[in-house]
């Protein structure tokens, strides 16, 4: 990466740049970066996004992460609980987070590591990722692409993906949809064969091959191919505005 920025920069403006067209949608973002993401995207590329104070109130502006100090947040409406699931429900919402392992079809698991009769590692459960994958936009940052998070099959499906073998006659998809995955390596969305996943744009000093080496899968290529762009300086003011401690400094390791 150059002295301007660093990869975890470049990574924020590209899962920033997922949620640019969604218009009046609530952008959730789970984890350091999928969070400043979104506050970029609503300050930047999307103003009409919605978000929340992660309580009870939708906001006027981002707020911050890490300690607040002076800061105090600027709160528009009262969202509780129950009203988050009319925006869920009805497709309203877009959702990014990390996942600890995800197949070619975009299947997550957070919940186990190992058979899940005998684990061997427990982890989260699959909390409100099963209703978060089927009614409404998803999409997902992982801080480390190797073959570990991306496997051929999942210990244990936590939310629903494209695979038309996991799905049960008759459900409705109206509102399913997963968009892109962002990693230390590359950007990849959906459109491979089956709504798999495919390489999109690589960050600056990745290559195919090294993509395909740290996947436990194979990975369809899309046939423009790019380099991830570089964050403006527009969004790099925005994201140290809002993450003013540095806490994005230990995302993304090595």
């Amino acid at each position: 990466m150059s002295a301007d920025f660093e990869l975890v920069d470049l990574c924020i403006a590209a899962c920033a740049d997922d949620f640019a067209d969604k218009g009046e949608v609530l952008a959730s973002g789970t984890g350091v970066v999928p969070r400043l993401a979104a506050g970029v995207a609503k300050l930047g590329s999307n103003p009409a996004l919605l978000m929340t104070d992660g309580e009870c109130t939708f906001v006027a502006e981002p707020v911050p992460i890490g300690p607040r100090g002076d800061y105090r947040v600027k709160p528009e409406n009262w969202i509780p609980f129950r009203k988050i699931f009319d925006l869920v429900w009805g497709g309203r919402r877009h959702f990014m987070t990390t996942p600890t392992q995800l197949d070619r079809h975009g299947t997550p698991n957070i919940s186990c590591i190992g058979d899940w009769a005998q684990p061997k590692a427990q982890l989260l459960g699959v909390r409100g990722v099963p209703g978060n994958t089927i009614n409404h936009s998803t999409a997902y940052f992982v801080a480390a692409h190797s073959k570990r998070t991306f496997v051929e099959k999942v210990d244990m499906a936590s939310g629903a993906g494209n695979d038309p073998q996991r799905w049960a006659p008759g459900v409705r998809r109206d509102f399913h949809r997963l968009t892109r995955c962002v990693t230390n390596l590359c950007v990849m969305d959906f459109g491979g064969s089956g709504g798999t996943l495919r390489i999109v744009s690589l960050h600056p000093g990745a290559s195919v091959e090294q993509v395909r080496e740290n996947t436990g899968f194979e990975l369809e290529v899309a046939d423009d191919l790019a380099e991830t762009r570089a964050p403006t300086g527009q969004e790099l003011d925005l994201i140290h505005r809002l993450d003013p401690h540095g806490q994005r400094a230990g995302v993304i390791r090595g």
